[in-house]
């Protein structure tokens, strides 16, 4: 087992790392930047850096400050929770060049998955369903003889991307033109490579992703599926697992397909392969990601296994504790992102001090956070200040303790998204759980 970790991020994974590592009795090391001195995760690690000034490109991405921390404190491995540098190949090569173990895929699993359009060959060439689209990064002229074989709506969307970001849909050939010079910008922008690729847009899907876990034994079993379907501007809101809208013999297909694809390129470690699926209930591989997801805890509460202390197991050489067979759910699990934002003002970002914190509790009830009482929200990151996450046997009931929860949810100083999940949980479409990725921009845009 490792001895000493050390966590490359800020906020509630981070300090949700520190936890699973201080459960398996390894050291750990929390880096900071001048905007998190006080932050919990640096109050709860056995030992802290300082990294640098708050902007991320000079803290939380600053690969050298990061590996010259390791190397500080004598850590033998980075964790790099989610965001960040957690799906960047150049850093897990780093780690690797410098005897630093990454907890994660390798880099060549993180570069096959992460270029969309390499991804998008290698699910057909493991017998994964994928949108019809271009094969490969697409000129503009391209894409229109494309668009034209596939027919309009289509997605332009950038190889190299990921997030919601580099994303535009078109209607018709003006429009197309028009996304492809836009999204070449934005993907070169976000990303540093302008390479776009053409999917058929689906109308009225729904987005499911499925949790996988590999071993360096070649092991790969999947934990299910979560419904990521409640989205506002390509942006995950709420999860729940398992999804209300698919049947057992798509399950069954969905999570096979999923674990092909991790075996055809030799995944190890946690990671998930999203699908989109209509209302026919045909999927389609979208993307993977290669890290830990926001929405991990969705798949904890339903099966019991514990992701990241998993993710550091199989990182420190160790088999997976568990065999496809021994993986069961049990009930219904759903996710709540409170962001400090404002639902009235158009989700403007409300970062500054909070002056009263009352968590939820009681049977089923989960919040994963990083905040307390007088702590004061930077505005440098992203908005997320907790999540709320809740188990009970049934949907029904999963969906009355979570309102109860949210009520009991006070916190004050800054607006919240947590009017935003209450509502919603009076919807009749999320009641009866037939919503899809675009269901919520619908609602917002009418009322």
């Amino acid at each position: 087992m490792l001895k000493k970790v050390l966590v490359a991020n800020r906020g509630e994974i981070a300090l949700r790392v520190i936890r699973a590592c201080q459960e398996l009795e390894i050291s750990t090391v929390a880096v900071y930047s001048d905007a998190d001195s006080e932050a919990l995760h640096v109050r709860h690690a056995d030992e802290i850096v300082h990294i640098g000034p708050p902007p991320a490109t000079k803290s939380y991405l600053s690969v050298e400050a990061l590996l010259e921390a390791a190397k500080e404190t004598g850590a033998e491995a980075i964790h790099p929770g989610y965001g960040f540098l957690a799906e960047n190949s150049r850093f897990a090569a780093a780690c690797l060049d410098a005897d630093i173990t990454f907890v994660g895929p390798s880099a060549e699993s993180i570069d096959k998955m992460g270029n969309k359009s390499m991804a998008r060959r290698i699910a057909l060439e493991a017998d994964v369903p994928v949108v019809p689209g271009s094969e490969g990064s697409a000129s503009v002229d391209e894409a229109v003889e494309m668009a034209e074989e596939i027919g309009y709506p289509v997605m332009v969307k950038a190889a190299a991307g990921g997030g919601g970001r580099g994303i535009r849909v078109a209607e018709g050939e003006d429009d197309l033109r028009k996304a492809v010079r836009v999204a070449k910008q934005e993907a070169e922008s976000a990303f540093g490579d302008s390479s776009i690729y053409l999917e058929k847009f689906l109308v009225g899907p729904r987005h499911v992703e499925i949790q996988v876990i590999g071993d360096k034994d070649g092991n790969v079993v999947h934990l299910y599926e979560r419904e990521c379907s409640m989205q506002r501007r390509r942006q995950k809101v709420l999860e729940e697992a398992p999804s209300p809208g698919i049947s057992s013999e798509v399950r069954r297909e969905m999570t096979e397909a999923a674990v092909r694809l991790a075996q055809e390129v030799h995944y190890t470690n946690a990671g998930t392969v999203e699908f989109l699926v209509d209302e026919d209930e045909n999927f389609y591989f979208i993307e993977m990601n290669t890290r830990i997801q926001v929405e991990h805890p969705v798949t904890e509460m339903l099966t019991g296994v514990d992701l990241v202390k998993e993710q550091l197991r199989v990182a420190s050489g160790e088999s997976l504790s568990f065999k496809q067979e021994d993986v069961l759910f049990d009930g219904w699990a759903m996710e709540f992102r409170i962001n400090a934002e404002d639902p009235e003002k158009d989700f403007m970002p409300s970062p500054g001090e909070i002056s009263f914190l009352d968590v939820p509790g009681g049977p089923g009830v989960r919040v994963d956070s990083a905040i307390f009482q007088g702590y004061k929200i930077p505005p440098f990151y992203d908005s997320m200040v907790g999540k709320l996450v809740i188990w009970a046997l049934t949907r029904e009931e999963a969906i009355n303790r979570a309102r109860r929860a949210l009520r009991e949810y006070r916190l004050e100083g800054i607006k919240t998204t947590i009017p935003l999940h209450m509502r919603l949980l009076e919807e009749d479409a999320f009641r009866s759980g037939d919503y899809h990725t675009g269901y919520l921009e619908e609602l917002l845009t009418n009322t």
